[in-house]
């Protein structure tokens, strides 16, 4: 098979082999369409045509135009429920990992060194290698997420640095926590720990660099009692339902929303019946089909959260004086993406089908099992590391063209085509292309990742941890004083 047609519906039809001079991933016309008409895609319009477009003729950026525009009109239109999709070997659906003693599971155990304000990263840097002879048996691994943030901000941004680097500390793949403040910072060591609420004190330490002699000294000795509590630790056996998994896509390609976006979502599926959780985000990826994932809401009342997540996130442009679908990038251009709305409706593949049960802000707690929506801007580390925030144990990243890095929770890189798997074995940790080279089935690509995501649940290292990626961008909107 070379090209497909996604939906009945569809004016064009995308090459999965080059064709001439059109590259894999892009669409051509499968009718003559008029200037002026839709280009269909997914059953749903991706765009404007701008001109008159031959049938076989090449469908792109040189003749089509976005329809998006920052004002929207959302109804509540719920669609028929999807039934739970099937798992093969059901009962067989567990993993090997901790059980914290509040009940949530740990797919790692390390311990995190988390600055509260970037003035001490040299320190957090230098104390992780330092002390990296503390790692083993029990403890996984030791890692400091440093960023630029903790002072000189004000009010909500200010607010949202504190929420994220708590939500971090609790993360339960984090077996111990070392928070590192310096003494001075706006987010001050009292405001933190109010914020972090109740920790076990044997688990959790805080040292302020400013009250001690030597800092070096005194952090090293934090770690070792830190690793001295975790030396009992053990994996045990747990159910898949424990599971909360990030998904998240980028350097997508025309075959994102046809290979791995789609089996990412018949992932999704699949752990939602077993009980598991999993979370969508980037927003502004999803705008021009807001549509496929609001009418799935399971409640009035999630509909509304969802749309206020849209709309909080269409503000946040305007108030910047930017228009919302500024947006694909030039790699997703190249890579078949002609507008914003065809990035979108592949980006919300990793959906799935199953109903949206709860509409989350950035950073905040995933509550409910099953799918969630959680507000979150399209950069890679920004949003992978919200995802681990709100709990995340390990984040899905689909992409057509690759990438590096790694968030502080296992980041498991799918490719969207064979030839990436083939290029870069040491980002890619599971090929989609499968799909796409027919020989496999969306569905069958889907229980293979479940599989696999289970591996990883249960120590299995992703190329990311293999390489050390590891490290924490946090989202800024607000003043630098």
């Amino acid at each position: 098979m070379e090209t497909i047609q996604i939906h009945p519906a569809d004016n064009v039809e995308v090459l999965l082999k080059p064709r001439g001079d059109v590259p894999a991933g892009h669409k051509l016309a499968l009718r003559d369409i008029k200037a002026g008409e839709k280009i269909v895609k997914y059953g749903f319009a991706i765009g404007i045509a701008t001109k008159d477009i031959a049938k076989g003729e090449w469908v792109h950026t040189h003749n089509v135009r976005t329809a998006l525009s920052e004002e929207s009109d959302y109804r509540y239109e719920p669609a028929p429920r999807a039934p739970a999709a099937a798992v093969a070997d059901a009962g067989r659906a567990t993993f090997n990992g901790y059980l914290r003693a509040d009940g949530r599971a740990g797919i790692r155990n390390e311990i995190w060194i988390v600055p509260t304000v970037g003035c001490v990263n040299s320190v957090a840097e230098k104390l992780a290698a330092s002390n990296q002879a503390l790692v083993g048996g029990p403890v996984e691994g030791l890692y400091a997420f440093t960023h630029p943030y903790g002072c000189s901000q004000t009010g909500a941004d200010h607010a949202q640095t504190r929420k994220l680097l708590a939500a971090l500390c609790r993360h339960p793949n984090a077996g111990g926590v070392l928070v590192l403040s310096l003494g001075c910072e706006n987010l001050t060591p009292q405001q933190f720990r109010e914020a972090l609420g109740p920790v076990d004190g044997r688990r959790v330490k805080f040292l302020v660099c400013q009250d001690v002699e030597d800092e070096i000294a005194e952090g090293s000795k934090l770690l070792a009692e830190i690793a001295a509590e975790m030396s009992g630790d053990r994996r045990v056996e747990l159910p898949a339902s424990k599971l909360v998994v990030g998904m998240k896509c980028g350097g997508s390609d025309g075959l994102s929303g046809i290979t791995a976006n789609p089996a990412v979502g018949r992932f999704s599926d699949k752990l939602v019946s077993l009980g598991g959780s999993t979370v969508l985000t980037e927003v502004p990826e999803m705008f021009g089909a807001e549509p496929m994932l609001f009418n799935r809401a399971e409640s009035r009342e999630v509909f509304d959260k969802a749309v206020n997540v849209v709309a909080g996130f269409k503000h946040y442009f305007t108030s910047h004086g930017e228009v919302v679908y500024e947006n694909p990038s030039p790699g997703n251009k190249a890579g078949g993406i002609t507008t914003l709305e065809d990035k979108s409706c592949g980006c919300v593949q990793k959906g799935g089908c199953a109903p949206v049960v709860d509409a989350i802000g950035y950073a905040d707690p995933v509550v409910r099992q099953g799918l969630n929506m959680m507000s979150g801007p399209g950069n890679d580390l920004v949003s992978a590391t919200a995802l681990t925030a709100a709990g995340a144990h390990l984040v899905l990243f689909t992409t057509g063209r690759g990438t590096p890095f790694g968030a502080p929770a296992p980041t498991v890189k799918i490719s969207t085509n064979t030839p990436l798997f083939r290029k870069k074995p040491g980002w890619i940790d599971f090929n989609a292309g499968t799909v796409a080279d027919g020989d496999e089935t969306l569905d069958e690509a889907g229980e293979r990742l479940l599989w696999y995501v289970l591996k990883v649940a249960s120590g299995e290292r992703t190329n990311s941890e293999k390489a050390g990626a590891r490290g924490i961008a946090i989202f800024k909107d607000g003043v630098t004083l």
